[in-house]
């Protein structure tokens, strides 16, 4: 299936990992940014979030990042200050963020993705984990 799919990538991620697998098993090969080295611009940073229907500070990561010592827990702070931080820093962007014709998603837990992507599944569809996510038909599970 052609589908303009964009998903803002970290390799290192097994949520990000699972998220472009499940992409792929909708036959649909995605533009994948390595967001730690291209990372989007302000305002399609900005747009992403919105279209996800999330507070900037919700597309935050705080594992694994410096958000801590950074203060980024202050309840003061912007959505400037926080968009600035997140550009400053990329691996304070959460991960992974997928857009399509059919909206953008967070894709927290991975199978959020789902809800974004055509019914084009073939079959069984298990995350890294072991999870199964699709039956043998190709149908979401739970």
């Amino acid at each position: 299936m052609i589908m303009d799919v964009t998903i803002y990538h970290n390799p290192a991620c097994g949520t990000s990992r699972n998220t472009l697998a499940l992409i792929r098993a909708a036959g649909i090969e995605p533009k994948v940014v390595e967001y730690l080295k291209t990372p989007p611009t302000r305002d399609e940073l900005a747009r992403m979030i919105a279209d996800a229907g999330l507070a900037v500070r919700q597309a935050i990561r705080e594992k694994g990042t410096p958000y801590a010592e950074l203060g980024l827990d202050r309840p003061d702070l912007t959505d400037e200050q926080l968009l600035d931080a997140m550009l400053k820093d990329p691996i304070l962007i959460n991960r992974p963020f997928v857009v399509t014709p059919l909206g953008t998603r967070l894709a927290r837990p991975s199978e959020a993705v789902l809800d974004i992507l055509p019914e084009t599944f073939k079959g069984a569809f298990v995350k890294e984990d072991g999870e199964q996510v699709l039956d043998e038909r190709g149908k979401r599970i739970g």
